[in-house]
């Protein structure tokens, strides 16, 4: 729950606390989510570069390291596409801390404390709003991957699923990006930060390599990693394999992640503004 203070008529009455319901607080959350919609619209560069950043990542990945990593580019473009839609969404996290930095240096959040909504909302708001992005991102490299000849055997379904997999990860991933945003002093250490956390977490992986062919020391760590599970249920769902394992741990993963920072964004949230 969050609380609000309304100040009375009267001076001479304290300050009531009020406790807003969590089913409030999400009403407030959508609501606001409008808000970080429209600035895709009035900022349509940012959808342009959404869809120009899968374009660039499957020519490079699939067209320059193909050959070398397994023999022929078709096979390796099959194994790669889950790993690019999870890095490229995981990635656009990222814009997450950014803008709630830059939104609170131009004191849009100040405005926001003065209204009778939940302090959490605009957090919600603003991280709902940016699954949107994230979901565009998806349909881009699906759709670049088709071009180039890939053909997931999971079907649409199979995609459906996977790809609200990956947009419930960067879901939890957006709490680590705001608790970071909130943090850093301004928008470009947010960026520095953001990479310093994601880089080790999305190369780390299974997302471009298998841990097996990765050396001794590193196979266990990227085995365990979260990214590593979220990929491996994908590349499950869209061309199959092991499906019950991956999935389970990409849904722990998401609670564990959510519960741990999406407090932490709210207190700092609160400490900022």
């Amino acid at each position: 729950m969050s609380t609000v203070t309304t100040r009375a008529s009267s001076g001479s009455v304290p300050h009531i606390p009020q406790r807003i319901s969590p089913l409030v607080t999400v009403q407030n959350g959508l609501q606001l989510t409008w808000r970080s919609v429209l600035k895709i619209k009035a900022n349509p560069e940012e959808v342009f570069g959404l869809m120009l950043q899968p374009v660039m990542f499957v020519t490079l990945f699939v067209f320059v390291f193909g050959q070398a990593m397994m023999g022929d580019w078709q096979t390796y473009r099959d194994f790669l596409m889950p790993g690019i839609i999870a890095q490229s969404v995981i990635f656009a996290t990222m814009g997450t801390g950014f803008s709630l930095s830059q939104d609170v240096e131009k004191g849009i959040f100040d405005r926001f404390r003065s209204l009778p909504i939940a302090r959490s909302a605009p957090l919600i708001g603003a991280i709902l709003g940016d699954l949107v992005r994230y979901a565009i991102t998806v349909v881009m490299v699906l759709l670049v991957g088709l071009a180039i000849g890939f053909r997931p055997e999971g079907g649409v379904v199979g995609v459906l699923v996977a790809a609200a997999l990956i947009l419930l990860f960067a879901f939890a991933l957006c709490w680590m990006s705001a608790f970071v945003g909130m943090l850093a002093r301004t928008p470009m250490a947010v960026q520095s930060f953001a990479m310093i956390l994601l880089f080790p977490l999305t190369f780390g992986s299974s997302a471009f390599v298998a841990p097996d062919d990765m050396p001794g020391w590193l196979a266990p760590i990227a085995a365990n990693n979260p990214v590593t599970h979220v990929v491996d249920a994908m590349r499950a769902l869209m061309i199959g394999g092991d499906v019950a394992g991956p999935v389970t741990w990409t849904l722990v993963w998401s609670v564990i992640i959510t519960a741990i920072f999406f407090p932490l964004a709210v207190w700092a949230y609160r400490r900022r503004t």
